[in-house]
Protein backbone atom coordinates (compact mmCIF):
# COMPACT_ATOMS: atom_id res chain seq x y z
CA UNK A 1 0.00 0.00 0.00
CA UNK A 2 2.73 2.38 1.03
CA UNK A 3 4.67 1.84 -2.19
CA UNK A 4 1.64 2.46 -4.40
CA UNK A 5 0.82 5.65 -2.54
CA UNK A 6 4.43 6.80 -2.88
CA UNK A 7 4.48 6.14 -6.63
CA UNK A 8 1.26 8.10 -7.12
CA UNK A 9 2.39 11.00 -4.96
CA UNK A 10 5.82 11.43 -6.57
CA UNK A 11 4.38 11.01 -10.06
CA UNK A 12 1.74 13.67 -9.50
CA UNK A 13 4.22 16.19 -8.07
CA UNK A 14 6.61 15.78 -11.01
CA UNK A 15 3.79 16.07 -13.54
CA UNK A 16 2.86 19.40 -11.96
CA UNK A 17 6.43 20.60 -12.56
CA UNK A 18 6.21 19.57 -16.22
CA UNK A 19 2.89 21.42 -16.48
CA UNK A 20 4.57 24.55 -15.14
CA UNK A 21 7.19 24.36 -17.91
CA UNK A 22 4.52 24.05 -20.60
CA UNK A 23 2.51 26.90 -19.07
CA UNK A 24 5.63 29.09 -19.18
CA UNK A 25 6.13 28.23 -22.84
CA UNK A 26 2.53 29.01 -23.76
CA UNK A 27 2.69 32.32 -21.90
CA UNK A 28 5.54 33.35 -24.22
CA UNK A 29 4.03 32.32 -27.55
CA UNK A 30 4.00 35.96 -28.66
CA UNK A 31 7.36 36.94 -27.09
CA UNK A 32 9.90 37.87 -29.76
CA UNK A 33 12.89 35.54 -29.94
CA UNK A 34 11.70 33.33 -27.05
CA UNK A 35 13.22 29.84 -26.85
CA UNK A 36 10.95 27.10 -25.54
CA UNK A 37 12.07 25.24 -22.40
CA UNK A 38 12.38 21.46 -22.68
CA UNK A 39 11.88 18.78 -20.03
CA UNK A 40 12.20 15.01 -19.79
CA UNK A 41 11.10 12.42 -17.25
CA UNK A 42 13.99 10.42 -15.85
CA UNK A 43 13.99 7.47 -13.45
CA UNK A 44 16.03 8.39 -10.38
CA UNK A 45 16.67 5.85 -7.57
CA UNK A 46 15.87 7.02 -4.04
CA UNK A 47 19.11 7.09 -2.04
CA UNK A 48 18.97 6.46 1.68
CA UNK A 49 19.26 3.87 4.43
CA UNK A 50 17.96 0.39 3.66
CA UNK A 51 17.56 -1.34 0.33
CA UNK A 52 17.30 0.67 -2.91
CA UNK A 53 13.81 -0.53 -3.77
CA UNK A 54 12.19 2.72 -4.92
CA UNK A 55 12.62 4.84 -8.01
CA UNK A 56 11.28 8.34 -8.49
CA UNK A 57 10.28 9.65 -11.96
CA UNK A 58 11.75 13.16 -11.98
CA UNK A 59 10.84 15.87 -14.51
CA UNK A 60 14.23 17.37 -15.27
CA UNK A 61 15.03 20.45 -17.31
CA UNK A 62 16.73 19.34 -20.52
CA UNK A 63 17.67 22.74 -21.90
CA UNK A 64 15.91 24.79 -24.53
CA UNK A 65 14.77 24.38 -28.11
CA UNK A 66 17.22 25.84 -30.63
CA UNK A 67 14.67 25.84 -33.47
CA UNK A 68 14.34 29.12 -35.35
CA UNK A 69 11.09 31.05 -34.99
CA UNK A 70 9.17 32.54 -37.90
CA UNK A 71 10.34 35.90 -39.27
CA UNK A 72 7.94 38.80 -39.74
CA UNK A 73 8.48 42.16 -41.39
CA UNK A 74 7.92 45.15 -39.10
CA UNK A 75 9.34 48.02 -41.14
CA UNK A 76 11.04 49.48 -38.07
CA UNK A 77 14.74 50.19 -38.78
CA UNK A 78 15.72 49.23 -35.23
CA UNK A 79 14.06 45.80 -35.35
CA UNK A 80 16.58 43.10 -36.24
CA UNK A 81 16.41 39.34 -36.60
CA UNK A 82 19.47 37.09 -36.49
CA UNK A 83 19.76 35.00 -39.63
CA UNK A 84 20.36 31.37 -38.77
CA UNK A 85 22.55 30.61 -35.78
CA UNK A 86 23.75 33.38 -33.50
CA UNK A 87 22.77 35.69 -30.68
CA UNK A 88 22.55 39.38 -29.86
CA UNK A 89 24.56 40.49 -26.82
CA UNK A 90 22.83 42.58 -24.15
CA UNK A 91 23.59 43.77 -20.62
CA UNK A 92 21.40 42.04 -18.07
CA UNK A 93 20.01 43.72 -14.97
CA UNK A 94 22.91 42.51 -12.84
CA UNK A 95 25.40 44.09 -15.25
CA UNK A 96 26.62 40.84 -16.78
CA UNK A 97 26.67 40.02 -20.48
CA UNK A 98 23.86 37.83 -21.74
CA UNK A 99 22.44 36.77 -25.09
CA UNK A 100 19.04 36.93 -26.73
CA UNK A 101 17.29 36.51 -30.08
CA UNK A 102 14.81 39.30 -29.33
CA UNK A 103 15.84 42.13 -31.62
CA UNK A 104 13.00 44.59 -30.95
CA UNK A 105 15.16 47.58 -30.05
CA UNK A 106 14.52 51.28 -29.49
CA UNK A 107 16.34 54.40 -28.35
CA UNK A 108 15.92 56.01 -24.94
CA UNK A 109 15.64 59.82 -24.65
CA UNK A 110 19.37 59.80 -23.83
CA UNK A 111 20.17 57.93 -27.06
CA UNK A 112 20.94 54.56 -25.43
CA UNK A 113 20.02 51.57 -27.61
CA UNK A 114 17.94 49.14 -25.53
CA UNK A 115 15.71 46.10 -26.02
CA UNK A 116 11.94 46.11 -25.53
CA UNK A 117 12.52 45.16 -21.88
CA UNK A 118 14.96 48.05 -21.34
CA UNK A 119 18.23 46.10 -21.43
CA UNK A 120 21.18 47.97 -23.01
CA UNK A 121 22.29 46.46 -26.31
CA UNK A 122 26.03 45.79 -26.36
CA UNK A 123 28.55 46.60 -29.05
CA UNK A 124 32.18 45.59 -29.22
CA UNK A 125 32.97 48.40 -26.75
CA UNK A 126 30.00 48.16 -24.39
CA UNK A 127 26.48 49.67 -24.48
CA UNK A 128 25.70 51.46 -27.73
CA UNK A 129 24.72 55.14 -27.70
CA UNK A 130 23.29 56.86 -30.78
CA UNK A 131 23.49 60.65 -31.23
CA UNK A 132 20.44 62.64 -32.41
CA UNK A 133 19.88 61.60 -36.01
CA UNK A 134 17.43 61.90 -38.87
CA UNK A 135 17.87 58.24 -39.76
CA UNK A 136 19.38 55.11 -38.20
CA UNK A 137 20.41 52.14 -40.35
CA UNK A 138 21.45 48.69 -39.11
CA UNK A 139 23.57 46.80 -41.63
CA UNK A 140 23.59 43.04 -42.14
CA UNK A 141 26.85 42.78 -40.19
CA UNK A 142 25.35 44.72 -37.25
CA UNK A 143 27.01 48.05 -38.07
CA UNK A 144 24.85 50.99 -36.98
CA UNK A 145 25.02 53.98 -39.31
CA UNK A 146 23.32 57.30 -38.59
CA UNK A 147 22.57 60.45 -40.55
CA UNK A 148 23.03 63.27 -38.00
CA UNK A 149 20.28 65.84 -37.74
CA UNK A 150 20.60 68.65 -40.23
CA UNK A 151 23.64 67.18 -41.97
CA UNK A 152 22.16 65.17 -44.86
CA UNK A 153 23.07 61.78 -46.33
CA UNK A 154 26.64 62.86 -47.09
CA UNK A 155 27.31 63.14 -43.36
CA UNK A 156 26.29 59.52 -42.61
CA UNK A 157 28.73 57.54 -40.53
CA UNK A 158 28.94 54.47 -38.26
CA UNK A 159 28.49 54.90 -34.51
CA UNK A 160 28.93 51.29 -33.41
CA UNK A 161 28.38 47.66 -34.21
CA UNK A 162 26.13 45.14 -32.54
CA UNK A 163 28.00 42.43 -30.71
CA UNK A 164 26.88 39.22 -32.42
CA UNK A 165 28.03 35.88 -31.03
CA UNK A 166 27.58 32.24 -31.93
CA UNK A 167 28.72 29.91 -29.13
CA UNK A 168 27.70 26.22 -29.33
CA UNK A 169 24.21 25.63 -27.94
CA UNK A 170 25.60 23.02 -25.56
CA UNK A 171 27.63 25.75 -23.83
CA UNK A 172 24.60 27.96 -23.21
CA UNK A 173 22.25 27.86 -20.25
CA UNK A 174 18.96 29.70 -20.01
CA UNK A 175 18.42 31.84 -16.94
CA UNK A 176 15.17 32.67 -15.09
CA UNK A 177 15.11 36.00 -16.96
CA UNK A 178 14.94 34.17 -20.31
CA UNK A 179 18.46 35.26 -21.32
CA UNK A 180 21.25 32.91 -22.34
CA UNK A 181 24.67 32.79 -20.70
CA UNK A 182 27.75 30.60 -21.02
CA UNK A 183 27.82 27.77 -18.50
CA UNK A 184 31.32 28.61 -17.34
CA UNK A 185 30.40 32.25 -16.63
CA UNK A 186 32.67 33.73 -19.31
CA UNK A 187 31.61 35.86 -22.28
CA UNK A 188 31.49 34.75 -25.90
CA UNK A 189 33.67 36.46 -28.52
CA UNK A 190 32.15 38.36 -31.42
CA UNK A 191 31.53 36.30 -34.56
CA UNK A 192 31.76 38.19 -37.86
CA UNK A 193 29.89 35.41 -39.63
CA UNK A 194 26.63 36.15 -37.80
CA UNK A 195 24.28 38.26 -39.90
CA UNK A 196 21.13 40.20 -39.05
CA UNK A 197 18.16 41.40 -41.07
CA UNK A 198 16.86 44.89 -40.36
CA UNK A 199 13.14 45.67 -40.20
CA UNK A 200 12.38 42.09 -39.19
CA UNK A 201 11.63 40.27 -35.96
CA UNK A 202 11.87 36.59 -35.07
CA UNK A 203 8.85 35.21 -33.25
CA UNK A 204 8.84 32.69 -30.42
CA UNK A 205 9.71 29.14 -31.44
CA UNK A 206 6.99 27.68 -29.19
CA UNK A 207 4.65 25.39 -31.13
CA UNK A 208 1.36 26.38 -29.50
CA UNK A 209 -0.79 23.44 -30.76
CA UNK A 210 1.83 20.91 -29.70
CA UNK A 211 2.23 22.55 -26.29
CA UNK A 212 -1.54 22.44 -25.74
CA UNK A 213 -1.66 18.74 -26.65
CA UNK A 214 1.17 18.00 -24.22
CA UNK A 215 -0.63 19.92 -21.46
CA UNK A 216 -3.74 17.79 -22.05
CA UNK A 217 -1.64 14.60 -21.91
CA UNK A 218 0.03 15.75 -18.68
CA UNK A 219 -3.39 16.56 -17.20
CA UNK A 220 -4.57 13.03 -17.94
CA UNK A 221 -1.41 11.57 -16.41
CA UNK A 222 -1.97 13.66 -13.29
CA UNK A 223 -5.55 12.38 -13.06
CA UNK A 224 -4.21 8.82 -13.36
CA UNK A 225 -1.83 9.37 -10.44
CA UNK A 226 -4.56 10.83 -8.21
CA UNK A 227 -6.79 7.85 -9.01
CA UNK A 228 -3.95 5.55 -7.99
CA UNK A 229 -3.68 7.34 -4.63
CA UNK A 230 -7.45 7.16 -4.09
CA UNK A 231 -7.51 3.47 -5.01
CA UNK A 232 -4.62 2.78 -2.62
CA UNK A 233 -6.46 4.56 0.20
CA UNK A 234 -9.65 2.58 -0.45
CA UNK A 235 -7.76 -0.73 -0.51
CA UNK A 236 -6.03 0.12 2.76
CA UNK A 237 -9.36 0.91 4.44
CA UNK A 238 -10.81 -2.35 3.15
CA UNK A 239 -7.82 -4.30 4.46
CA UNK A 240 -8.12 -2.69 7.88
CA UNK A 241 -11.76 -3.77 8.08
CA UNK A 242 -10.83 -7.35 7.18
CA UNK A 243 -8.08 -7.47 9.81
CA UNK A 244 -10.13 -5.79 12.50
CA UNK A 245 -11.31 -8.14 15.31
CA UNK A 246 -14.96 -9.13 14.95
Amino acid sequence: MDRSLYVGMTGASQILQAQAVQAQNLANVSTAGFRADLYAFQATPIVGSGFATRVNAVAQNSGFSSATGALSQTGSPLDVAVRGAGWLAVQSKDGSEAYTRAGDMHLTPDGLLVTATGLPVLGDGGPISVPPADNVIVGSDGTITVIPQGVGPKGAGPVGRLKLVNPPSAQLVKGPDGLMRLRDGTTAPSDSNVQVESGTLESSNVNAPRALVEMIELSRLFDMQTRLMNSTDQNEQAAQKLLAPS
